[in-house]
């Protein structure tokens, strides 16, 4: 008789909490293998493939395309084992799942496919000791997401079957029980870091109305109120005239992008300084680069490589406040993230140790992590990490621009379109090729003449490419 076994939503690591369900890969009665991918999300981070730790037959989905859920919230069922026929009439995919059960080991797991989860081998049977029955009787558990499609019917699983392993689950349920009661009743909540955000905040999830499924309260929920609370009230003719427009959820990349700007601007005491520089110097070392052979050497590779040097003198801007600590976290490495726009949205991909490649690794690795960008095929791992960034707002065609600092980094640099213009050159005025330049620091880790001097030296790379020899 099959086991049926519920898979849910994994974490997908860097403190994602929940998932945008884009595209189901699979559908109620499907056969499934370990580690087959079963569903498209989109997180705060990317679009990524979420594969299922069981093999077997597929019984049941949770959440339709475009439903947010949270981590830990129920995605799919999977009846794994062996499937007794029943008669000439049973449907193939029962068939499948029986020979498909009946073909593995019962030693086998799925591997670490994604962060936090994974399936390991059985443990040995033993025998359980039924706990004492409870002096009172416990709080129904708070309801869980309905599911888009119901669940099929299954066999009943024998007497005491899997009971030791749901053990640990109904000791989780009766705390959550617990605690409901302490606030007077069942809430709407799966996510144990939704409660302690509540908790930490003071908020009674009690008086939440949830976005989710069937009023399921969220982690957007809660901050939502939080955000409330801190803003202040907004006339009341302005109210008015917000609620006929149009509302576009903030939700996904362009969720995260509102949060990290927010959290920056509430956080960071910015300041923006600029330059203007001639770059005709360093377009033609670029033409000379390029004209000798070889991988083609890009503009941003050139610009990157100049931005690693100047770190390298002034390593108090590729660093991090830990203001807990209240200590200024310089930082080994340089890990370069890069402004890139796309169809979802602004994304930020990082070229991990940059400060180590040459101008030609830079130009493969920005062109590599540009057309994932535009294929939609970013990792979070490419989306995370940065330490300083490199923001070429010039493909927009305009000169100049104070970016919001990347956070949790220190610092930003600018670069506006190279266009020409008159420009003093030996004494003379000439037409040369100038492009404006700049830092928004974070005021905590350095004063201006620190970034006064990285600029500086930025433009002087930039009007002398010979400069930037002296660091190699």
């Amino acid at each position: 008789m099959a086991q049926v076994l519920e898979f849910k939503l994994p974490d997908l690591g860097e403190g994602l909490t929940e998932a945008e369900i884009v595209r189901w890969l699979v559908s109620v009665g499907d056969v499934v293998a370990i580690d087959q991918p079963v569903v498209e999300v989109e997180t705060a981070k990317a679009v990524v493939e979420v594969p299922c730790p069981y093999g077997g037959v597929v019984t049941a989905r949770f959440g339709e395309e475009g439903a947010e859920l949270p981590v830990g919230a129920p995605l799919l069922t999977v009846a794994v084992g062996a499937v007794e026929s029943a008669g000439s009439d049973s449907s193939g995919a029962a068939g499948s799942a029986g020979a498909l059960g009946s073909t593995r080991s019962s030693n086998e797991s799925s591997g670490n496919v994604l962060v936090g989860y994974g399936t390991g081998a059985p443990a040995a049977r033993r025998r359980r000791i039924r706990p004492a029955a409870p002096a009172a009787p416990v709080p129904a558990a708070v309801p869980a997401p309905a599911a888009a499609v119901a669940p099929a019917p299954t066999p009943a699983a024998p007497a005491g079957a899997g009971a030791s392993a749901a053990e640990p689950e109904r000791q989780a349920v009766r705390a959550v029980a617990v605690e409901d009661m302490a606030q007077g009743g069942p809430v709407p909540v799966i996510s144990p870091l939704v409660r302690r955000l509540a908790r930490e905040h003071g908020l009674d999830l009690r008086k939440l109305t949830g976005s989710g499924p069937d009023g399921l309260i969220l982690r957007a929920d809660v901050e939502s109120v939080m955000r409330a609370a801190e803003a202040p009230a907004a006339p009341e003719h302005v109210a008015t005239a917000a609620s006929h427009g149009e509302r576009i959820p903030l939700r996904g990349v362009r969720g995260a992008v509102a949060d990290k700007l927010s959290r920056s601007r509430r956080e960071i005491p910015d300041a923006t300084c600029w330059v203007d520089a001639d770059a005709t110097e360093l377009m033609a070392a670029r033409a000379s680069m390029n004209a000798a052979g070889g991988p083609k050497i890009s503009l941003l590779a050139l610009l990157a490589r100049i931005c690693t040097a100047a770190l390298a003198r002034h390593p108090e801007l590729n660093s991090t406040v830990d203001m807990d600590a209240r200590e200024i976290v310089r930082l080994p490495a340089v890990h370069l993230g890069f402004a890139a726009q796309t169809e979802r949205g602004l994304v930020v991909p990082v070229v991990r140790d940059a400060d180590s490649r040459s101008a030609e690794s830079l130009s493969e690795e920005f062109g590599r992590l540009t057309e994932a960008a535009r294929q939609g095929t970013l990792t979070p791992a490419d989306l995370t990490g940065g330490t300083f960034t490199l923001n070429n707002y010039g493909v927009f065609g305009v000169d100049g621009s104070t970016p919001i600092i990347n956070h949790p980094e220190a610092a930003m640099l600018g670069v506006g379109r190279i266009v020409p213009k008159p420009w003093v050159h030996q004494g003379e005025l000439a037409v040369r090729q100038v492009v404006q330049l700049s830092l928004t620091f974070d005021h905590r880790v350095c004063d201006g003449g620190t970034a006064g001097g990285f600029l500086r030296y930025v433009a002087d790379c930039v009007e002398h490419p010979a400069v930037l020899l002296r660091s190699l």
